[in-house]
């Protein structure tokens, strides 16, 4: 962030503080990301990925995303709020995934499940779930097809609380990922390699 610490908002500091306090499970690997410039006066940005074992070069990337927060001390219109989160989700699927008529509608309902799960109100949501479809020729013809979900999502806290945005994120993420969902307070045991 360019802005001077003594300039930027108590309540985007605030925000920030409750995504920092959120423990995420432990198949999900956050990292800090720089966040849009141009979308908001105040922007921060997370990237994950969901793998087969934590934080191993070898394991299986299940799923990947990047959560952003928007803040505009002033609000706007369209966001119908000051704080704006705004997430992509993407994974492989399983080829008759690709094909099925109504799978947008089941992606888009992981996402409305995962907020309702924390008992958040979408508020002002909207996005896209796009299927992706690879076919390889010539010298990569030995690949297999392979189809990828996209999901794209923003939708407008109710306040600076942002947390419950993070853990609603990171079901998300596991769902897409093809994991089983966890009860509040549950960790999964993995076996040790």
């Amino acid at each position: 962030m360019t802005t001077p610490p003594d300039e930027v908002p108590a309540a985007f500091v605030r925000a920030l503080r409750s995504l920092r306090a959120v423990a995420v499970p432990p198949e999900v690997v956050l990292e800090e990301a720089q966040g849009p410039a141009r979308l908001a006066p105040f922007t921060a940005a997370l990237t994950a990925e969901v793998r087969s074992a934590r934080r191993s070069v070898a394991a299986d990337e299940l799923a990947s995303g990047r959560f952003v927060v928007l803040y505009d001390p002033a609000g706007q219109d369209a966001w119908d709020g000051c704080f704006r989160l705004v997430t992509l989700v993407r994974a492989q699927v399983e080829p008759e995934a690709g094909t099925d008529p109504l799978f947008g509608e089941v992606a888009w309902s992981w996402f409305a499940d995962a907020l309702g799960s924390a008992g958040l109100d979408a508020r002002a949501a909207g996005g896209t779930v796009t299927r992706v479809l690879s076919q390889s020729f010539g010298a990569l013809q030995v690949r297999e097809e392979q189809t990828e979900l996209e999901l794209r999502a923003s939708w407008t806290a109710s306040d600076e609380d942002l947390g419950p945005h993070l853990r609603a994120w990171t079901t998300l993420l596991r769902t897409v990922a093809g994991l089983e969902p966890l009860p509040e307070g549950v960790v999964a045991l993995h076996p040790r390699s």
